[in-house]
């Protein structure tokens, strides 16, 4: 079971791999699941908008596309990643950079377990696992 990173347009960000790694481990585990393979792809607004139109016939730029791949309690998917969409949230909210790309990987993490965001509900519990998430994210070791 590993993490892969890929690139696709754009270069890659700094990443501590091993520890991001752990860390999707930990959320995986803390819900009773395995870690299987996990891709992240990141590229550009252009590049995810192409498969937003192409996949989910969703005309509009996001952050981050999921696959789910995951099968019986092992969770395995591709996250395609905005670089582009990162770095403007960032600015927009004030945040590092980092932060909002660490808030952006266990978002896709959290999806490939199963939590959702289409109702309000289902909103405020994304954020909430994402805040705690991004508060156990140790990048010092």
């Amino acid at each position: 079971m590993s993490l892969t990173i890929f690139n696709e347009d754009v270069d890659l960000p700094s990443l501590q791999v091993d520890i991001i790694e752990n860390w999707f481990n930990e959320v995986i585990v803390s819900n009773d699941l395995k870690l299987g393979d996990i891709s992240i792809i990141f590229c550009s607004d252009s590049y995810l908008l192409n498969i937003n139109q192409k996949y989910l016939n969703h005309d509009y730029y996001t952050d981050i596309i999921t696959f789910n791949y995951s099968r019986r309690k092992v969770i395995s998917g591709d996250l395609f990643i905005s670089l582009d969409m990162v770095v403007h949230n960032a600015e927009k909210f004030s945040i590092p950079f980092n932060e909002e790309l660490h808030r952006v990987m266990v978002h896709g993490i959290l999806h490939l377990i199963g939590f959702d965001d289409h109702t309000e509900d289902d909103i405020a519990e994304m954020r909430f696992q994402e805040n705690l998430w991004l508060s156990k994210l140790d990048l010092n070791h």
